[in-house]
């Protein structure tokens, strides 16, 4: 049997349970090809389309989530059904095929077991069927879901890169992993064990796998979301981390084999074609925008009708663990009574444990004209985003978030605690200076949250013009520093030094150029 031969240009495979959109010219039906949960999916929809555009050679691994893909497959005429399941022979997208994925209604499940399954699927396919189709020279694996592939690159001399999006893992034993088709004696001393195995036997009687200290052991390369939160664990900040991840990032770290990328909101976010708005605006018609925009949201809340009035925005789940309600619950009643004659508003559009909480004190103390919360709405948050002049997020801690990042696209300035994500995108606003583009509290408490309250509002205290000239800056500065092509630069930056050469043979103008336009293509068919 002939082998065939490696190509000239590095070949990458993302792979990844999530993705936004794909580019044209990748395979069939790539648009329709979307599966999202969270940021994961926007950031590889974003590299691969910079990389696509570069004229890289990247390939993408996902599962094939048909029901999700075609909306109701069953539907489908049959010269589209034709087109669906026809394999190109240079096609760059590779699904990985079982039934567990075809009907799915959610990339990820709310049930243990199951998700287990799912991911260990995933990667059966990935390492029995698409790798030695592909046969790629770097491998960009993401979060615990893909945390045993690393560990099988380094066992077949391929270089891979992963993505810790969150810090979350879990265990299960050698057996399950084969058991599931998985035929990990290959690269067993690649992954971590929960305890010191005497020989492979031993392993696989007894003593777990952790997966996503795995894939920070054995792959080549680590990064994490912010280059803050990386620093934030290497230094021993957060209980939460398990000791294992935070063990093997700090080898990483000092072995120089670690770096922090900032993810960057979907492109869809932009108040300039957002059709959540019943106004659209840029920095150039923003108070006039944001005006409109109240106005709705009050209407829409049973809010104080006034133009005035200083809204805050809580667009995160309600989770008291992470996200920080409980400060917010703290102090409610007594920002809203203080600043009365201001008409300061509270907006929260959410879900979490800490909902009810919430609402016994607007129920108790007659808030309904002051502070509203609702359940979880897509348009709805993207409303608020466009009618507050404020975000709220006190995260104990945050890998990277994004709202932080949305909310000054659209005007509304963050407030936020100094942690992770939200200390290295986040800055101080120093009106002096003109510089900076929130508010930020240090002192992790009610406390400390309601000094960074009082500053907003001393900022929305200023005079109009003053205000305005702040946002539009801000707003102008957001667009550029919080924008995919930063983002895929970044990681094309770390492909090009573990491979140590060019993906692609450009100048680092052409390179900006391209990564700029293919996400321009992603923009326009968002």
């Amino acid at each position: 049997m002939t082998v065939p031969k490696k190509p000239a240009k590095p070949r990458i495979l993302i792979v990844t349970p999530e993705i936004t959109y794909l580019p044209q010219g990748m395979g069939n039906m790539t648009q329709r090809m979307s599966a999202k949960a969270g940021g994961l999916a926007d950031v590889s929809a974003s590299l691969v389309s910079a990389l696509f555009e570069l004229g890289a050679d990247v390939h993408v691994a996902m599962p094939n989530y048909r029901r999700m893909f075609q909306g109701d497959i069953f539907n489908l005429h049959e010269k589209e059904l034709r087109k669906y399941h026809e394999v190109l022979p240079d096609t760059h997208i590779h699904l990985a095929e079982d039934r567990i994925f075809y009907y799915r209604e959610q990339v990820y499940s709310n049930h243990s077991d199951e998700s287990m399954r799912i991911a260990l699927i995933f990667q059966r396919e990935v390492i029995n069927h698409i790798i030695p189709q592909v046969r790629p020279d770097l491998i960009h694996c993401n979060d615990w879901m893909t945390a045993l592939i690393p560990g099988m690159a380094r066992r077949r001399g391929i270089k891979s890169l992963f993505t810790v999006h969150n810090i979350h893992t879990r265990q299960v034993s050698l057996a399950q992993i084969e058991e599931a088709g998985i035929d990990a004696a290959e690269f067993w001393m690649n992954l971590y064990f929960c305890g010191l195995p005497e020989n492979y036997y031993h392993a696989r009687s007894g003593i777990p796998v952790d997966l996503l200290t795995s894939g920070i052991f054995a792959a080549h390369y680590i990064n994490t979301v912010s280059p803050r939160f990386l620093w934030e664990i290497v230094e021993g900040w957060h209980n939460v981390v398990p000791d294992s991840v935070r063990a093997e990032l700090r080898n990483k770290y000092f072995a120089g084999c670690s770096a922090g990328i900032l993810n960057a909101p979907d492109v869809s976010y932009d108040p300039k074609t957002d059709d959540a708005l019943v106004r659209n605006f840029t920095e150039k018609d923003v108070m006039a925008g944001k005006a409109a925009n109240k106005a709705a949201l009050q209407r829409e809340l049973q809010l104080k009708e006034d133009p005035d009035a200083p809204i805050f925005f809580w667009p995160s789940r309600l989770d008291p663990v992470q996200k920080g309600p409980q400060l917010l619950t703290e102090i409610l009643y007594q920002i809203v009574s203080d600043y009365w004659d201001r008409t300061l508003q509270v907006v929260v559009v959410a879900n979490g444990p800490h909902q009810q909480w919430i609402e016994k004190i607007v129920a108790a103390f007659d808030l309904h004209e002051r502070v509203s919360i609702v359940d979880f709405d897509e348009r709805l948050s993207r409303l608020a985003y466009a009618a507050s002049d404020f975000m709220l997020m006190p995260s104990l801690f945050e890998p990277c978030g994004l709202p932080q990042m949305t909310a000054p696209l659209y005007g509304s300035l963050p407030v936020v605690h100094s942690t992770g994500g939200l200390y290295d995108t986040v800055h101080p606003l120093d009106v002096a200076e003109s510089t900076g583009n929130g508010f930020r509290f240090d002192y992790y408490g009610a406390d400390g949250f309601r000094w960074a309250i009082d500053r907003a509002m001393e900022f929305h205290a200023l005079p109009p013009d003053v205000r305005e000239r702040e946002i539009r800056r801000i707003m102008k500065e957001s667009a550029r520093e919080f924008s995919h092509k930063e983002v895929a630069r970044r990681y094309i930056e770390i492909y090009e030094e573990m491979l140590e050469r060019p993906l692609v043979e450009k100048e680092s103008g052409e390179v900006i150029k391209a990564i700029a336009e293919g996400l321009a293509e992603v923009r326009k068919d968002a």
